[in-house]
C-alpha cells in the first residue's frame, strides 16, 4: 500500500480521478431508471450488457425475441433496459428490456394522451366488454369497450381486426398503467365535420319533403332527412292538439313534410315542425259551443281515451271515463273503431292551454237517473248475479245497465252472513230491495232480506219478563238451541240460563223437539238482540208463589217450629 502514503504523488491523483468517475456513474444509476447496455457478450440463452457498473448484468435472448428486438442481438449493439436492482441477494444486477420498452411506451402515449392526439392501432383480439388494441409504436396493448367501437351497432367486426386505424385515447390509469382507447370518438369527429357541411345547405323556413320518422322519445319525434341528417321535430311542434307522446301520432317509417324553423351551426342541429306547415284549427273554435252535441270523428284508440276530429285538423280527447255511465276504464278498442263516427258533447273549451274535452255519455240517458225514475228506493226489482267477493254480491238489474251492491248482511234475517253468501253463485236469479240509489256516484245499494217478513216482529208486542213457549231445536254443551212458536228465528239459550238448580242445568236432558217454556231476559229493537231464560222464568214462578200462598205462621211447618208447644204439654202430664 505504498501508493496511499504519498497522496500527492502522480500515482495516488491518478487513482483518486479513477474512483470519483466510478462514484459519479453509479450515482446517475438509480433503481427504476432506463438505461442503455452494450452487448459484450452473447450465449445460448443469454446476452451480457456493459452498463458502466461493477459487474455485467444478462437479459435473457427470448425476452428479446418477444419484444421485436431479435435484430439487435449482435456484439456492439445498445440495448436499452430498466435497472430493476442495483443488488439482489446474490449481489447480482437485474434489469429487463421488456419491461423498459412498455415504460417507453407508456410516455408516448401520455404524450398523445395530454396533447389529444390520435394514435394508430389495431385490433388484435376480443375480451369480454370490448376488445384489445395493439399500439403499433410501441407494442403496448390497450382496451376498446364495445360501445367504442363505432358509432352504429355492429353484429360483426372481423373485417376490423388487424387492420391499422386511429384511436383517441379517452383514459388512461397512470397508476396500474391500463389506457383506455376510442374509435367512435375519432369516427364522430370526422363526421362532425361532413355534418356542418350539411348543416350549411338549410334555412330556416326551408321545406322538407318525405321525412323519416326514425325514432321518439317523451320530448318530441326524430326523423331522417335524405339519409344525411337526423332532425328534431319537438313535442309542442308536431300538432296544434295536445300531444302527451309521439307515438300517439306517427308509427316508425311514416313520411311527413317538415319546416324548418331553427338551425344551430354550434350545436350542428336541425329543428323542425310540422304544425306549422298548416293554419292553426283552434282560430275556428269559437264556431262550437259548450254542452252541445256534435258528431265526431275517431282517428285514434289508445288505453285511455280515443282521439277524435271534430274536423280536419281540430283533435279533441275522448276521455275513457266518458265514454259509459257504469262501465268504469272501459277500453275503448273494445267499443270503438278507427274513422268510427260518434256523437259527443263538448264539456270544456280551454283556450289558453288549447284544449277540448268532450263526452260521449252525455249523450246518452243516465242510468241512474232513470232508476230513480222508475224504480225509486223502496222498489223490488229483479236482478242477476254477476260477480261477488267475501262479503258482497254484485248484482245486474234487470233492464239496467248498472251493477247493485248487495252485502252479505242484507242476504238474510237469521242465518250467519258469510254462510248465506256462500249459497249463491253467479247467475243467481233475485228479487231485491232498492235500499239506495247515489246518483252523483254512481252507486246503488239493495237487500234481499228486505223482500221478507221479519222474524224480529215476533217480539214487536212483547216485554222482558213476558212468557215464550219455544221448541227446542238442537242442544250442546253451549246451551239449548231453541225456536219460539210463530217466529223463524233460532235463540240460543245459554247452559247457565236452563235451571235455578245447577244439578238441572244440563243440556242433555233435552233431546230435541221438547216444548219448553222460558221468559224474555233481554230484549233490544235498534240491536235486534234477544236473550230467553229457563231459570228466570222459575225464578218468577217461585216469587210470584210466595207472594201468594206464604202467611206470618208459615214458620211452624219448620222442624223446630213446635218445640216449644211440644215442652210445654209435657210439663203438664208431669205436674198431674
Amino acid at each position: 500500500m505504498d501508493i496511499f502514503k504519498n497522496i500527492n504523488s502522480t500515482a495516488s491523483k491518478e487513482f483518486e480521478k479513477l474512483l470519483n468517475n466510478q462514484l459519479s456513474k453509479s450515482k446517475n444509476l438509480i433503481e427504476g431508471k432506463i438505461i442503455e447496455g452494450t452487448i459484450t457478450k452473447i450465449s445460448e440463452k443469454y446476452v451480457f450488457l456493459d452498463c458502466g457498473l461493477k459487474s455485467e448484468p444478462i437479459v435473457d435472448i427470448n425476452e428479446l425475441k418477444t419484444i421485436g428486438l431479435q435484430e439487435k442481438i449482435k456484439i456492439g449493439e445498445k440495448v436499452p433496459v430498466l435497472l430493476e436492482r442495483l443488488e439482489d441477494r446474490n449481489g447480482e444486477i437485474i434489469v429487463s428490456a421488456s419491461k423498459a420498452q412498455k415504460i417507453k411506451g407508456w410516455d408516448i402515449l401520455v404524450e398523445a394522451f395530454e396533447k389529444n392526439e390520435p394514435i394508430i392501432g389495431k385490433i388484435t383480439s376480443k375480451c369480454k366488454g370490448g376488445v384489445i388494441v395493439e399500439h403499433l409504436d410501441t407494442g403496448s396493448l390497450m382496451f376498446c369497450p364495445g360501445s367504442q367501437i363505432s358509432d352504429t351497432p355492429l353484429k360483426d367486426i372481423s373485417h376490423l381486426m388487424n387492420e391499422p386505424q386511429k384511436f383517441a385515447l379517452i383514459k388512461m390509469d397512470k397508476i396500474r398503467g391500463n389506457a383506455c382507447v376510442s374509435r367512435r370518438q375519432v369516427i364522430s369527429s370526422n363526421k362532425k365535420e361532413d355534418k356542418a357541411k350539411i348543416i350549411e345547405k338549410y334555412k330556416v323556413g326551408d321545406k322538407i319533403k318525405n321525412a323519416i320518422v326514425k325514432g321518439y322519445s317523451s320530448f318530441g319525434c326524430f326523423f331522417n332527412v335524405n339519409n344525411e341528417l337526423d332532425c328534431l321535430v319537438h313535442l309542442q311542434e308536431i300538432s296544434y292538439s295536445r300531444v302527451n307522446h309521439p307515438e300517439e301520432i306517427f308509427t316508425i317509417g311514416d313520411r311527413h313534410d317538415l319546416l324548418v324553423i331553427s338551425v344551430d351551426k354550434e350545436k350542428l342541429q336541425v329543428g323542425c315542425s310540422i304544425k306549422q306547415l298548416s293554419p292553426d284549427p283552434f282560430e275556428k273554435i269559437s264556431n262550437y259551443e259548450l254542452d252541445k252535441k256534435y258528431e265526431v270523428k275517431v282517428i285514434k284508440l289508445m288505453d285511455f281515451g280515443a282521439f277524435c276530429e271534430l274536423e280536419p285538423g281540430l283533435t279533441t280527447l275522448l276521455h275513457s271515463s266518458e265514454i259509459s255511465w257504469t262501465r268504469k276504464n272501459v277500453s275503448p278498442k273494445k267499443i270503438f273503431k278507427i274513422n268510427d263516427k260518434i256523437n259527443c258533447v263538448i264539456t270544456e273549451i280551454d283556450k289558453e292551454k288549447r284544449r277540448i274535452a268532450i263526452s260521449h255519455k252525455l249523450t246518452l240517458d243516465n242510468p241512474y237517473k232513470v232508476l230513480i225514475d222508475k224504480n225509486p228506493v223502496g222498489s223490488i226489482i229483479s236482478g242477476t248475479v254477476n260477480s261477488s267477493n267475501d262479503y258482497a254480491l254484485y248484482l245486474k238489474l234487470d233492464g239496467y245497465d248498472i251493477d247493485a251492491f248487495l252485502h252479505c248482511n242484507d242476504l238474510s234475517y237469521t242465518g250467519d252472513p258469510e254462510t248465506e253468501l256462500q249459497n249463491y253463485k253467479v247467475g243467481s236469479k233475485l228479487m231485491v230491495k232498492i235500499l239506495e240509489i247515489k246518483e252523483d256516484q254512481q252507486k246503488v245499494r239493495c237487500g234481499l232480506k228486505q223482500t221478507q217478513k221479519d222474524p224480529f216482529e215476533y217480539f214487536k208486542n212483547k216485554k222482558i219478563n213476558d212468557t215464550v213457549t219455544v221448541k227446542i231445536v238442537s242442544s250442546d254443551n253451549k246451551g239449548l238451541m231453541v225456536q219460539p212458536e210463530g217466529c223463524n228465528m233460532n235463540i240460543l239459550i245459554k247452559k247457565s240460563q236452563i235451571a235455578v238448580s245447577s244439578s238441572d242445568a244440563r243440556p242433555s236432558r233435552f233431546v230435541g223437539g221438547e216444548r219448553i217454556d222460558s221468559a224474555i231476559s233481554e230484549l233490544n229493537f235498534e240491536k235486534r238482540k234477544v236473550s230467553l231464560s229457563i231459570k228466570l222464568l222459575e225464578e218468577l214462578q217461585n216469587k210470584e208463589a210466595v207472594t201468594k200462598f206464604s202467611s206470618p205462621l208459615s214458620g211452624k211447618n219448620l222442624p223446630f217450629s213446635t218445640l216449644s208447644d211440644k215442652l210445654k204439654k209435657k210439663d203438664k202430664k208431669k205436674n198431674k
